[in-house]
């Protein structure tokens, strides 16, 4: 059995986590990252990708909104990725990815990824599995060639249940502000959960462990959110960054 099994991978936050104690670190995390945001921006040594995958409903937008409500604008960049267009699809499959990578200096976030096409292509059936190999050594190249050129990549997988899900569908047909986020689509999608799942769990097999997978538990959001953002904050604390001094002359 793959130790990705996500049906054996708990959604919700470990019973020992206090949620005020937890939501407490948080903050401060938020503010550690501000000043950890402004000297990579400043020294320009280094850029940070972060990948979000999740099924929808499972809170990408909501995480990037409040893990990067402190940090400097200009020195984030968002990038979701939807149905090519015509375009794009007549690149290879990376061509619109590419050209969104992170600059020296900068936090690139992917709501959404490359990853979209060894998963949905598949489940839809637009490709098969002899082709999402193929792509999956592909994958695995251009990431690494993004860390030479001193890139971080951090993956996360916002992993929640079913029931949460249909919970937050729910919310988005009751609540006027959700009322827009409501995709009538998205139930179709979610009855082809045991399909995803199945092609997640070989997603963070093939594509890691160089560059892992963190499986973020996401029914509850200031758990998803502390778990992010901690994750992040020791990336950047490694990195050791610094303000650039100025020179004698």
């Amino acid at each position: 059995m793959s130790k990705y099994d996500l049906t054996k991978i708990s959604t919700r936050a470990p019973e020992d986590a206090d949620k005020s104690d937890t939501k407490e670190k948080t903050e401060r995390i938020a503010n550690a990252l501000d000043e950890l945001q402004n000297k990579l921006y400043a020294e320009g040594k280094h850029s940070v990708l972060i990948v979000l995958q999740g099924m929808d409903a499972s809170g990408k937008d909501g995480a990037i909104k409040k893990i990067f409500s402190e940090v400097n604008p200009q020195g984030v960049h968002v990038q979701s990725f939807k149905k090519p267009t015509d375009e794009e699809l007549a690149h290879d499959f990376l061509w619109r990815i590419h050209k969104h990578t992170p600059e020296r200096g900068m936090i690139q976030i992917f709501n959404r990824s490359h990853y979209e096409d060894v998963l949905v292509t598949r489940v839809l059936g637009y490709t098969d599995d002899a082709t999402a190999a193929h792509r999956f050594e592909i994958i695995n190249a251009f990431e690494k060639n993004l860390l030479r050129q001193d890139t971080q990549i951090l993956k996360f997988y916002l992993h929640i249940s079913a029931e949460e899900q249909q919970q937050r569908f729910k919310e988005r047909l009751e609540d006027p502000r959700k009322n827009w986020k409501y995709n009538a689509n998205d139930l179709e999608t979610a009855k082809s959960w045991p399909q995803y799942k199945k092609y997640y769990s070989e997603v963070f097999e093939k594509c890691g462990p160089e560059i892992p997978w963190v499986i973020v538990p996401s029914d509850q959001n200031w758990w998803k959110e502390f778990v992010i953002s901690n994750t992040l904050l020791q990336r950047l604390q490694q990195l050791g960054l610094e303000y650039p001094t100025l020179k004698p002359d």
